[in-house]
């Protein structure tokens, strides 16, 4: 049963590592990608629809994205919600596709987004945190329905500490990477 708790515990912080992997890929540095659209969505026939649905994406340059929707009907709309967005970008449209040159981070830019990304990180730490807290506490409730033993609890308790260890050290390092990536340009 403790197994089944470390185990389940070692999932949902897998999930959380997973998910701060995804907000760090949406901060912006000076180089294009099109995870940097991921939490776009655009008005597609009256419902919002995730952008990268909605089209594909081509970087002939470092600065630069191609964005080509599948139907040219949802270009105006695209370009809207590119524009509405905080990426900073101001896309321009040929008809077919949208073109997105990405400025030059200032320093005071790149400050901004080292912070968000701590902040980024700080939700992840509390995340797998949290998680670690839960698994404790069915660990505790199991021990006094007296389903396992206190030897039990205890290593259950060790290899909990590990895990959570594993997955903020991975947060950390991702945190530590974005800052890097950030401050280089």
């Amino acid at each position: 049963m403790t197994a089944e708790i470390v185990s389940s515990a070692d999932h949902k912080m897998d999930i959380a590592f997973q998910h701060a992997r995804e907000e760090f890929a949406a901060i912006r540095t000076g180089r294009a990608h099109p995870a940097m659209f991921s939490k776009l969505s655009a008005d597609y026939y009256g419902s919002p629809t995730p952008i990268q649905q909605l089209v594909s994406f081509q970087v002939p340059e470092a600065r630069t994205i191609l964005i080509t929707p599948y139907d040219r009907g949802s270009l105006a709309a695209i370009e809207r919600a590119i524009r509405d967005s905080d990426l900073g970008v101001n896309p321009s449209n040929d008809g077919n596709t949208i073109r997105c040159v990405l400025p030059t981070l200032t320093e005071e830019r790149r400050r901004e987004y080292t912070k968000l990304a701590k902040h980024k990180a700080e939700e992840g730490r509390v995340a797998v945190r949290n998680t670690r807290r839960h698994a404790n506490e069915q660990l505790h409730k199991a021990l006094k329905d007296k389903e396992v033993s206190e030897d039990d609890v205890s290593r259950a308790e060790k290899q909990l500490d590990q895990v959570t260890k594993k997955h903020i050290d991975a947060i950390e390092e991702l945190l530590k990477h974005k800052e890097t990536e950030l401050m280089d340009l």
